[in-house]
C-alpha cells in the first residue's frame, strides 16, 4: 500500500482526522508516495495530450482559470501542473512526474505534492509547491522557476518583520500587480510575494488562534486557501478554525463566516457553520465561493454576509445534478471565471467538476476509477500542517 496509516487509536474519528486531500505535511518524514501515472494507481496525461474523458488525475488540489478559459490544475499526487484548454484538451504544463524541485522547462521540471495555483493576467502561473516549501512560477512558455522559499529551511520565528520561509505552503492567488499571496499554513500565516520574490508576512503572529485585528496581532489556524478580490481584499479559508477571515488592504483582519464550531448551517456571517473549509475564490460582484470539504458542499458567501449552500447533498459522491442533487466527495480547490462558471477540484473523486450559474454540475474531466489503492481505506487523505499534527487520534500518511 503507498499510503500508511500510523498512530491510531481506538478513540479516532473524523473530527480528530480529516485532513484535506492534496495538502502537505511539512513535519512529517519517509519518502513521498507519489504517482506517475505507470502503476495504475491514479494516473496523468502522460507524454501526449488526450481528452478530458481519458485524462486521470490523482488527488487534484486546486483549479485556476485564465482569461482565455484555460484552467490549470494542481495534480498533487502527479506532481504535475496540468492544463485544460477551452477547447477540452488536456496536456502536461510542467513536471516530470517524479518529486523533485528541479526547474527547467515544461516536463522537465519537477514538484513535490503541489496543492495550490493561480494565475495573472500574463498567463503566469504560481504553484505553491508543498512539499518542497517553495512558491513555483510558470511563464507562458512553460519555464519554471523558483520566486520564494528555500527547499529545507522552515520559518519558527514570531517575528512579523522577518521575511518568512515557508512551511507547507497550501493555497496561492495574484493580484492586478502580480503579488502572489501565500496561505502558509503551517506556520499560521498569510504572506505575500513581490514580482521580484520579496517576501514578507501579510498577517499572523505564527501562533495558532482566531484573534482578529491589526495584521500582526492577528492569528490563524492552518489557513490553507487564499484568494483576492479587484479592492485588495484577501480572504482567507482558515481550515482549523472553521472560518472564513477576511484582511483588509489596510492590513485588518475579521471574520467573514462561522464562528469556529463545526456545522453546515447557511446564515449571516458568523450565524454560519463550516466543517474544515479548504479553498476559496472571490468574483467581481464581492461573492466569496467557498469549498466545505468535510462537509462535501460548495458554499456562496454574498457580500453582505450571507452564507448559502449551492451545492452538494452533504454525502461523498460523483453525482451530476443541479445544486444540492450534486455530489463531491472532499472538494478540495475551487476557481470561477469571468461568466460566473465555477470548477470544482473534487480530490477523492480525482475529478475536475464544472457548475454554471444556474447550479448545473457536471464532470469536466478525469474519472473516479483513477482512484489510488491508497485510498483504499475511507478517508484517508489528510492535511496535517503542524498545528494539527498534534490532535489526538491523527491518522498521518508516510511521506
Amino acid at each position: 500500500m503507498l499510503l500508511l496509516v500510523i498512530g491510531i487509536v481506538a478513540s479516532c474519528n473524523k473530527s480528530d482526522v480529516k485532513i484535506i486531500p492534496g495538502k502537505y505535511d511539512p513535519n512529517s518524514t519517509g519518502v513521498n508516495p507519489g504517482h506517475t501515472g505507470t502503476n495504475g494507481t491514479g494516473g496523468s496525461t502522460g507524454t501526449t495530450d488526450s481528452t478530458t474523458t481519458t485524462t486521470l488525475f490523482s488527488s487534484p488540489a486546486d483549479v485556476a482559470v485564465d482569461a482565455l478559459g484555460n484552467l490549470y490544475v494542481a495534480d498533487y499526487w502527479n506532481n504535475r501542473i496540468q492544463k485544460i484548454t477551452s477547447a477540452g484538451v488536456v496536456s502536461t504544463l510542467a513536471g516530470t512526474g517524479n518529486i523533485g524541485s528541479i526547474n527547467g522547462i515544461g516536463k522537465l521540471a519537477s514538484f513535490n505534492g503541489p496543492s495550490g495555483v493561480a494565475v495573472d493576467g500574463g498567463g503566469n502561473v504560481y504553484v505553491a509547491d508543498s512539499g518542497n516549501n517553495l512558491i513555483r512560477k510558470i511563464t507562458a512558455d512553460g519555464t519554471v522557476s523558483t520566486l520564494a522559499g528555500t527547499v529545507v529551511a522552515v520559518d519558527t520565528s514570531n517575528t512579523i518583520t522577518n521575511a518568512p520561509l515557508f512551511s507547507g505552503p497550501s493555497g496561492v492567488a495574484v493580484d492586478a500587480s502580480g503579488n502572489v499571496y501565500v496561505a502558509d499554513a503551517g506556520n499560521n500565516r498569510i504572506c505575500v510575494v513581490s514580482p521580484s520574490g520579496v517576501t514578507r508576512t501579510l498577517a499572523g503572529k505564527g501562533s495558532a488562534g482566531s484573534n482578529n485585528g491589526a495584521s500582526a496581532s492577528a492569528t490563524f489556524d492552518n489557513p490553507t486557501g487564499v484568494a483576492v478580490d479587484i479592492s485588495g481584499n484577501v480572504y482567507v479559508a482558515d481550515l482549523l478554525n472553521n472560518m472564513i477571515r477576511k484582511i483588509s488592504p489596510t492590513g485588518v483582519v475579521s471574520t467573514l463566516a462561522g464562528n469556529g464550531s463545526i456545522g453546515s448551517k447557511d446564515g449571516i456571517d458568523t450565524a454560519a457553520r463550516f466543517y474544515f473549509p479548504n479553498s476559496l475564490t472571490a468574483d467581481a460582484s464581492g461573492n466569496v465561493y467557498v469549498t466545505d470539504d468535510i462537509n462535501n458542499l460548495i458554499r456562496k458567501i454574498a457580500p453582505d454576509g450571507t452564507v448559502t449552500t449551492l451545492a452538494g447533498s452533504g454525502v461523498a459522491g460523483a453525482q451530476n445534478g443541479i445544486g444540492t442533487a450534486a455530489s463531491f466527495s472532499d472538494p478540495a480547490g475551487i476557481t470561477v471565471d469571468a461568466s460566473g462558471n465555477l470548477y470544482v477540484a473534487d480530490a477523492n473523486n480525482n475529478l475536475i467538476r464544472k457548475m454554471t450559474p444556474d447550479g448545473t454540475v457536471s464532470t469536466l474531466a478525469g474519472s473516479v476509477s483513477s482512484t489510488s489503492t491508497g485510498r483504499m481505506l475511507p478517508k484517508l487523505y489528510y492535511h496535517t500542517g503542524r498545528a494539527l499534527n498534534n490532535k489526538p487520534g491523527l491518522m498521518n500518511r508516510q511521506r
